[in-house]
């Protein structure tokens, strides 16, 4: 299991960033003091996403983070009724899959279920 994963984003973005990760079933969570003034997180059961802030985010190119939505077509939906646009992509391991981008710029990978 991974338990976090670390990205970085502006400041100014955070805040939608923290939006759009709800709409993927994360929910905003107290980072550690000594934390919380470079980073705010989001978690979704045991896994968390740590938005760095960063004058400058490096967004990887092709890089991106995978999340597996427990109401597939639902949070499809709810994604495009907030103005972002899921790219499907081919299935794989039998899996419906899709890309969108978060206002920070980085590419997440929404699958309906996880490889087996």
């Amino acid at each position: 299991m991974i338990a976090h994963v670390a990205i970085e984003v502006r400041e100014a973005d955070v805040a939608a960033c923290v939006r759009f990760w709800a709409l993927l079933g994360f929910e905003h969570v107290q980072a550690p003091a000594a934390l919380a003034a470079r980073a705010t997180w989001v978690q979704s059961g045991p896994t968390q996403i740590h938005l760095l802030y960063a004058d400058e985010p490096v967004v990887a190119p092709k890089g991106h983070v995978a999340v597996v939505a427990g109401d597939y077509e639902a949070t499809l939906a709810a994604l495009r009724e907030a103005g972002f646009e899921p790219q499907p992509r081919s299935e794989y391991w039998g899996s419906p899959r899709a890309f969108v981008r978060c206002p920070g710029g980085h590419r997440v990978e929404l699958m309906a279920f996880a490889p087996a």
